[in-house]
């Protein structure tokens, strides 16, 4: 499976697709326009290891919400990411079986080494 969920009125999401290259091979989700599944965020989180880091602490949001002063569970985390999609760490990639989540440009290296046909 080759994957992208993103915001297409993030300037960032579209830069690093268009960096990437990413072509017809992959499915896209508007994240805005089809909201995440909690089964998609399931499999996310599965790939990852946790609803933590699949979550935006950037988010608007986050700071309207005072969400920096509380201790969020696991459950909070997917909670929030299910009823925001402003919440989800983006754009998030996934190739088969590897998943990309976020902006670094340490992220967008590990996914030109993945698409070269390079273990990442």
């Amino acid at each position: 499976m080759k994957k992208v969920y993103y915001l297409s009125t993030c300037d960032t999401c579209k830069r690093i697709i268009n960096e990437l290259e990413l072509g017809e091979e992959f499915e896209y989700q508007d994240i805005k326009k089809d909201k995440i599944t909690e089964s998609q965020l399931e499999q996310m989180k599965e790939m990852e290891g946790s609803y933590e880091d699949l979550f935006s602490r950037v988010a608007r949001k986050y700071k309207e919400l005072g969400l920096k002063d509380k201790q969020l569970t696991e459950a909070d985390y997917k909670r929030y990411v299910l009823e925001e999609y402003t919440f989800l760490k983006r754009p998030v990639i996934i190739i088969e079986d590897r998943i990309f989540i976020g902006n670094s440009k340490k992220t967008v290296e590990r996914i030109k080494t993945c698409l070269a046909g390079n273990i990442v």
